[in-house]
């Protein structure tokens, strides 16, 4: 009996390498860079209001401003789409990569873009045409990034890599936050409106070619490697076009669902900066430290989320902490409202948003490893910019003409409670994604 021929010899079975966590830091650092200079906008918006939107009405100029700030979500399902799949076709490195190019372009822009006493009309149209290209590169950024963490990760730690994509985005409004507080604290009102704002998000400019570097050292991820998906032998032999989506339609609309109640309720609670400022009165170091009290809180829960979910499942986690959000979140802006203190705002803000965070956190996590490798680019990317187009993009807006409307300081609390309802009936009818279901 002979040997084999070296030739002969059957080829090793293909082994799961993770990715070091030096590069998974990459993809963070990027990303929340992104949100940072995305984010910048909305918490300025009263004064970026009377930059380029000026009214004799403080109203009418914020709703003109929130209503710029949300035509950068009309572009992101274009961005979803082509740089979404364009993570699937060419590489999720090259997609990351042009994302934020772009964003890096519009925010340097924005920051540049003259005020309207100074041109004019031509103002307020380059503002919205900016933000639009940051709609646009912000789509394609999430799809990408969101498939490169889960694909980084062992099975068992997939809701520890992934949810870092959330962490990011809280580590962005931390920032957000320092950085408005400090300026809140040194600039009067009238500097923070004529150049204040512009500092902002100029510190986020500068350091766009830092998150190039980081970005470029990325190693693009072995596409040859078996996908581990049950579904994705089935998907390869399907035929083209949307028959190939048919047995992941369940995944997608309940992905949807959480995503929009996750994204409402994260739009208020960045929103609190401006309720605070304008139908609270409360001086703008208070409002600001919002800003900074919510990110530490949310990145901090993101992260425990990641952690629960792959010890315990995606679903429990998201359960138990969406029960205790939905009944809570009246209450605690009564509080809010009725007592109108800095301590009542501060304590509603520190109940609520771990509450999100466990919540929204694992919901991305979930729709991610439940669709197949070869689709889960473009099918994150389209669900998440789809959600927070329709949703993120109005629900500042909403509210403060709901506030202005109705006069009732509540009704933020009644429009994301119907959310809250929404999310948590996606999660009660979703089947659970973590490998823990399979031991």
């Amino acid at each position: 009996m002979t040997d084999l021929a070296a030739g002969d010899l059957p080829p090793p079975a293909p082994q799961h390498r993770p990715i070091p966590l030096r590069h998974v830091g990459a993809v963070v650092i990027g990303n929340a860079l992104e949100f940072y200079d995305f984010l910048t906008y909305g918490f300025f918006a009263v004064y970026i209001g009377k930059t380029f939107f000026p009214s004799d009405s403080p109203g009418a100029s914020l709703l003109l401003a929130l209503a710029t700030f949300g035509a950068g979500f009309l572009t992101r399902p274009i961005g979803a789409v082509v740089i979404g799949s364009m993570g699937d076709r060419v590489g999720r490195k090259p997609a990351m990569l042009l994302s934020f190019g772009l964003m890096g372009a519009a925010i340097i822009g924005l920051a540049a873009t003259p005020s309207y006493a100074q041109i004019g009309l031509a103002a307020p149209i380059l503002v919205i045409a900016l933000r639009m290209l940051q709609g646009f590169a912000l789509g394609g950024e999430v799809g990408p990034t969101t498939a490169f963490l889960v694909e980084a990760a062992a099975p068992h730690r997939r809701g520890l890599y992934t949810v870092f994509q959330s962490v990011s985005q809280s580590m962005a409004l931390l920032a957000s936050g320092i950085v408005g507080t400090t300026l809140a604290s040194t600039l009067d009102a009238q500097q923070l409106q004529d150049w204040g704002w512009r500092v902002a998000m100029l510190i986020g400019a500068c350091i766009v070619p830092f998150g190039l570097m980081v970005r470029r050292s990325l190693p693009e991820l072995d596409a040859t490697t078996p996908d581990d998906h049950p579904a994705a032998a089935a998907h390869e032999a399907a035929s083209p076009g949307f028959a190939r989506l048919r047995p992941f339609r369940k995944a997608i609309v309940l992905g949807l669902m959480m995503l929009t109640a996750g994204t409402i309720g994260t739009y208020i609670l960045n929103f609190l900066t401006t309720y605070a400022l304008t139908s609270l009165a409360m001086p703008a170091t208070i409002s600001f430290g919002v800003l900074i009290l919510n990110g530490v809180l949310a990145g901090t829960f993101q992260f425990a989320a990641g952690i629960l979910s792959d010890r315990f499942g995606r679903r429990p986690v998201m359960l138990f902490a969406g029960a205790a959000l939905l009944v809570s979140i009246t209450p605690a802006f009564w509080c809010i409202v009725h007592f109108r203190t800095p301590l009542a705002l501060y304590a509603a803000v520190a109940w609520l948003v771990p509450l999100a965070a466990l919540t929204a956190a694992p919901a991305i996590v979930m729709l991610t490893e439940s669709v197949p490798r070869s689709i889960r680019s473009g099918i994150v990317a389209t669900v998440y910019a789809v959600a927070i187009s329709i949703f993120g993009g109005s629900t500042q807006f909403v509210v403060a003409w709901l506030l202005q409307v109705t006069g009732d300081p509540l009704a933020l609390a009644y429009y994301w409670t119907a959310a809250a309802v929404l999310g948590f009936t996606a999660i009660l009818l979703s089947t659970e994604s973590a490998p823990i279901a399979r031991r």
